[in-house]
């Protein structure tokens, strides 16, 4: 499978895709534990469909130490044991504000009262631009078809400045 078009190769392209990597580079620098950005971006990028992000973002939550069993229940994460209740309250404000057009209302009261229970002021403002970021990431690598399966973990890192 080929992209449809090859966002590394278009000089546009690059230069948001510059900008782009520098937004994401607060969002990792912020107070929101590793391991929930992690499934944040994992889980938004099953929903919509983008093998590419999930790709990479598997592969750099392995690399970050995420257990095999967590990855393999974020899809499903409502009926496993394995995260934490902030991590929860994180999925569904993820699910929630990916499926905005599902829900007459968006984003419910019921999940925003969990993130304010678990998360201070500045993790809710990384979690809401984290799950932003994911989406508007996901929305350009369906666009063109970018395929799956051969991100390494820190193979972007020199895209920041």
């Amino acid at each position: 499978m080929d992209a449809r078009f090859n966002l590394f190769d278009n000089e546009i392209a690059m230069k948001f895709g510059k900008r782009f990597a520098n937004a994401a580079l607060v969002i990792d620098q912020s107070p929101l534990p590793k391991a929930t950005q992690h499934l944040v971006e994992i889980r938004a990028s099953q929903i919509n469909g983008c093998g590419f992000c999930t790709d990479m973002h598997t592969k750099d939550a392995t690399a970050a130490g995420e257990t095999p069993v967590r990855l393999n229940l974020v899809a499903a994460w409502r009926e496993a044991t394995v995260f934490t209740e902030a991590e929860r309250a994180a999925l569904a404000l993820a699910e929630e504000g990916t499926r905005l057009a599902d829900a007459h209302h968006g984003v419910s009261d019921e999940a925003w009262a969990q993130v304010r229970k678990h998360y201070d002021d500045d993790q809710i403002a990384a979690l809401v631009s984290l799950v932003a970021l994911i989406n508007a990431a996901n929305r350009i690598n369906v666009i063109v078809r970018n395929p799956a399966g051969s991100y390494e973990p820190g193979m972007f890192a020199s895209m920041t400045s």
